[in-house]
């Protein structure tokens, strides 16, 4: 099986019609922790993937996606998320995260 990285995928998209694909997008490979905010775990290949359909949705000179390494899905990837209020609980599991 190949090793999965966790990622924090957050973005701030201005059009609402590229807002909506883009979330379609992240849906398609992370877990919401809010509308804007997933928490992705991935091969090094399904990061390419992602990267790619991210790019083809948002307009560069006017969007900004960031993705933030958390490292392995299990230990420092749970670990390093903190919450204040509600806590949207994060799967743990070493499959695809694709939910």
């Amino acid at each position: 099986m190949a090793e999965r990285t966790r990622y924090l995928l957050a973005y701030d998209v201005r059009d609402p019609r590229r807002l909506r694909r883009v979330h379609q997008v992240a849906k398609d490979f992370g877990y919401a922790l809010q509308y804007s905010v997933f928490v992705c775990d991935l091969t090094k290949e399904e990061l390419l993937h992602l990267k790619a359909r991210l790019t083809a949705e948002m307009n560069t000179a006017a969007d900004s996606i960031g993705l933030f390494d958390l490292g392995p899905p299990r230990g420092r990837g749970v670990e390093c998320v903190e919450f204040l209020g509600v806590r949207r609980p994060v799967p743990l599991t070493d499959e695809a995260a694709i939910w």
